[in-house]
């Protein structure tokens, strides 16, 4: 989009319009604008770059497992037998 943007506006072009936005919104505006453009572009990066960290770590977690069940002991135990005392 940027090289159709380019081969649209050649250099006099450019002037023409910073000189019309500049007799529209005067000197003193501009520095406040300017300050405006840049706060919102600095607030998209970070918002953009917050979305693709979390779907980052979102694709490089390990699922949570199901906690393991305790052994079951399959030998056979070897007690003596129960004596009841009368």
């Amino acid at each position: 989009m940027n090289a159709m943007l380019a081969g649209i506006f050649g250099g006099w072009e450019i002037i023409l319009i910073l000189a019309v936005v500049l007799i529209l919104f005067g000197a003193k505006k501009l520095p406040e604008l300017a300050k405006g453009l840049g706060t919102g572009i600095k607030e998209f990066k970070k918002a953009t770059r917050e979305v693709t960290d979390e779907i980052q770590n979102a694709g490089t977690e390990t699922p949570a497992l199901p906690p393991k069940a305790p052994p079951v002991n399959t030998t056979a135990q070897s007690t003596p037998p129960e004596t009841k005392v009368v």
